[in-house]
């Protein structure tokens, strides 16, 4: 039982749709499966299938399955959009980037006023033991200052914690000094 090439192979894509026998050195079968009829339908309206005909035999072997996806691409986004073509597409695509850029750094820009604004709470917000402790520990070394502050030069609000990078006469301190104590 002798079987033709055909039953055993079916024709490529571009085959198919010409309308011929698809023979073993076909140059459309490598880059238009059977199972993608559409892809050569596309790229046949678009380019026509002499000119990519040409086109594969003119480029390295190498090169034309990268040929053959840029022109499918090409044909199916002219068939889209038949005066931009791929090119609105990208034109799209780069606003949404330029857009998304914008967006990306007005975050980013909340993000470090958020940072700064938690940095400043954190540097003021130091918990009332622990510059309790450094305050004692300073006693010894340079004393208290005028107003009863802690040691350094700085004062601290025993309600909220806060640290003030100055003496300040209002607050009363852990050792009992300042305008608030007597």
């Amino acid at each position: 039982m002798a079987s033709s090439s055909n039953h055993s192979n079916p024709p490529c894509a571009a085959c198919k749709f010409l309308r011929r026998k698809c023979l073993s050195g076909c140059n459309f079968a490598p880059y238009f499966p059977p199972e993608e009829p559409t892809k050569f339908a596309n790229v046949h309206k678009i380019f026509g299938a002499s000119n990519v005909s040409k086109l594969l035999n003119e480029i390295l072997p190498h090169q034309r399955e990268d040929a053959v996806n840029s022109l499918a691409y090409e044909a199916e986004a002219r068939l889209k959009d038949p005066v931009y073509g791929c090119v609105g597409a990208i034109s799209v695509l780069q606003r949404q980037v330029l857009h998304l850029q914008k967006e990306l750094d007005a975050t980013n820009a909340d993000l470090m006023r958020y940072a700064s604004n938690e940095n400043t709470s954190s540097f003021n917000h130091i918990p009332i033991n622990r510059v309790q402790n450094r305050n004692k520990n300073n006693l010894g070394r340079r004393g208290n200052s005028d107003y009863g502050a802690p040691a350094g030069g700085s004062s601290l609000d025993p309600d909220s914690g806060f640290c003030f990078p100055y003496p300040s006469p209002w607050f009363d301190n852990p050792s009992g000094g300042g305008l608030g104590s007597g």
